[in-house]
């Protein structure tokens, strides 16, 4: 099986660095992806946080999108509970128009920050999350038009509109999710760097439940996958101590830098944090490229998946290029 690879990008803040050094290196590992063959570049969205710089993707995806060539650019994803799908449907047809057939809209509902920012980031809506689904098909009205579930919306147009629109993915790492795509139609991709255990399930939830759409006439799904990956083993898991100690740290809703890993290797681990620190293993493939290629291959055949995207994070920049590069090489991309 042939697989196709893209990249998810967080744009981290690394200890000692900037946000604005975040930004610019997450423009040129695009650049890097592009002419590694990658086929697709998602960056994220989080807010209130020191550690991640990634809280508005469009104004991102635009700037990558502009020098890059092939690779399709999107979010991984807008958090489409917070906001306006008109707005969305506005912002990513003006995408579209500047680059044509090379955008994707990645759709999520996770608060992308702590409770007190997820209810700044929606004040004075009085629209909760349980009309998530609404807003999506409402989404997809505006930008396929397709009926939409709130009637009071129909005769709105986007202007300008898109002749061809983003390509419309629903971001997800639970049964829910994988429902609502299926329901509404929608490629579907799972956040296996999030839940890895539920993988397969989930998938194959979301192919049974599918239903066929104007968008897609048969289920698709990716997965997202966290990746670490050096020429030799004890470096890759070297550089991997940085990622353990902030998954760690996001547990305890500390959203702060990206650690080094001589400052993750000499973090006091308790007990209690051991266990939570051994319980995330499985969420990242660390190791060698053969190593690296053999589990993405087989978590791909297991969820019968074609393509997965790569978050590959190190405090370094040189080895977190390198890392996508020899996966690459591995694929033969």
């Amino acid at each position: 099986m042939k697989l196709a690879l893209g990249v998810l990008d967080q744009t981290p803040i690394k200890s000692g660095s900037s946000a604005s050094e975040a930004i610019s290196e997450s423009i040129e590992l695009a650049k890097h992806a592009d002419k590694l063959g990658y086929t697709r570049y998602w960056v994220a969205e989080h807010h209130g946080s020191t550690g991640l710089a990634g809280s508005v993707p469009e104004i991102l995806i635009n700037s990558i999108a502009s020098v890059t060539k092939k690779i399709r650019v999107g979010s991984g994803g807008v958090m489409l509970n917070h906001y306006s799908p008109l707005k969305v449907a506005e912002v990513f047809s003006m995408l579209s128009l500047m680059h044509p057939e090379r955008i994707d809209l990645g759709l999520g509902r996770a608060p992308g920050g702590g409770q007190l920012v997820s209810a700044a980031m929606s004040y004075g809506s009085k629209i909760g999350v349980e009309y998530y689904p609404t807003k999506i098909a409402d989404l997809i009205a505006f930008l396929n038009e397709t009926g939409h579930a709130n009637k009071a919306l129909e005769g709105i147009s986007v202007s300008p509109k898109a002749e061809i629109p983003p390509q419309v993915w629903l971001l997800g790492s639970s049964s829910e999710s994988a429902q609502i795509a299926a329901t509404l139609g929608l490629p579907f991709s799972y956040a296996h760097f999030i839940y890895p255990h539920g993988a397969k399930d989930i998938i194959n939830l979301y192919r049974k439940k599918f239903k066929k759409s104007k968008i897609l006439e048969s289920p698709f799904a990716n997965i997202c996958v966290a990746t670490i990956c050096a020429e030799k083993n004890s470096d890759a898991e070297y550089y991997a101590q940085s990622r353990r100690l902030w998954r760690l740290q996001l547990t305890k809703g500390d959203l702060g830098p990206y650690p080094t890993p001589d400052e993750a290797i000499n973090y006091n681990y308790s007990e209690s944090e051991l266990r939570i620190v051994e319980k995330n293993l499985g969420a990242c493939f660390i190791g060698n490229p053969k190593k690296v290629k053999n589990d993405i291959e087989l978590l791909c055949k297991e969820c019968m998946v074609e393509e997965a995207l790569l978050l590959s994070t190190t405090h370094d920049q040189s080895a977190r290029f390198q890392s996508y590069q020899l996966i690459s090489e591995a694929f033969n991309l």
